[in-house]
């Protein structure tokens, strides 16, 4: 892989990217095709501030590789399903391998999904998209990617003065940058959906993740 630039990085395939992903095919495959790509729904919304909780502390590889097992674990991330978990559900999530078992983070998932539920003048979409940032330009480097934002420090109190645990702005700009609210992709990056003055709601599926440890 040859490094040009400060941080773009060009892969074996010959497409520039961010540099985060290494070689690591699973890696790669997020970069490419999930992180920064617009995501409306608000099931997969909810998905990826869960996740973004859980990576807290962690890389998010280890999220990445078990997502499978925390959507089997937290049925499919349907808030209303989730809300409705009682005790015996979360003794029984500190017994599945699949998942990242710490309790704080598991209750913490569980109290979302009764915000998310509990939510009447919005959806969890509209809410979380109503923060969504003026257009800038393109980072050129890493070390130009903010940790968090005015944007996302406010969502946080947002979230949390509607119930919701365990988001503070780090963790929500992570979602905001996986869920497309701001692309974060390098400048020249192959990766890139949304050059400076393409419209907001650009089509696609984002994972979680801010620039993934």
């Amino acid at each position: 892989m040859t490094v040009i630039s400060a941080d773009l990085a060009v892969g074996d395939d010959g497409l520039a990217r961010c540099p985060w992903p290494g070689r690591l095919p699973d890696y790669l495959d997020y970069h490419d095709t999930e992180w920064g790509r617009p995501v409306r729904d608000d099931t997969r919304l909810f998905e990826k501030l869960c996740l973004e909780g859980f990576q807290t502390g962690l890389s998010w590889l280890i999220i990445l590789r078990r997502r499978a097992g925390f959507r089997a674990a937290f049925a499919g991330f349907d808030a209303a399903k989730v809300a409705a978990f009682g005790p015996e559900d979360v003794e029984r999530l500190m017994g599945d391998p699949g998942i990242v078992r710490n309790r704080r983070k598991v209750e913490a998932t569980i109290a979302n999904a009764q915000a998310v539920a509990a939510l009447e003048d919005v959806t969890l979409s509209e809410l979380i998209w109503s923060f969504e940032p003026a257009e800038r330009p393109a980072p050129r480097s890493m070390a130009e990617i903010p940790a968090a934002t005015t944007e996302s420090a406010a969502l946080a109190k947002e979230l949390k003065r509607r119930g919701f645990r365990q988001l503070g702005p780090t963790t929500v700009y992570a979602m905001m940058q996986a869920c497309g609210l701001v692309d974060d992709h390098l400048a020249g990056c192959s990766a890139r959906v949304r050059p400076l003055g393409f419209p907001a709601g650009f089509p696609g599926e984002a994972g979680p993740g801010t620039v993934p440890a």
